[in-house]
């Protein structure tokens, strides 16, 4: 599912280089926190946070299979 979150947010950004993330588990839960550079903040969250929203909706479809929650931070 990191890979899932790495693959959208380099697809968006102009600094592809700057896009990192960090993992946290429990025992059924997964936190995703996603680091991007300052200027290309914006184009993660999208107009009135559609574009983030869609990226939660995707991450919560491929955590539904392994029977997990999810949750994706966009970390400043």
């Amino acid at each position: 599912m990191q890979d899932l979150v790495v693959y959208i947010a380099k697809a968006l950004v102009d600094n592809p280089d700057e896009v990192k993330t960090t993992v946290s588990e429990e025992e059924d839960s997964i936190t995703i926190g996603l680091s991007v550079a300052q200027e290309d903040l914006g184009k993660v969250i999208g107009k009135q946070g559609r574009t983030a929203r869609a990226m939660r909706t995707l991450l919560a479809a491929a955590a539904d299979k392994e029977n997990k929650k999810t949750r994706l931070d966009i970390l400043e």
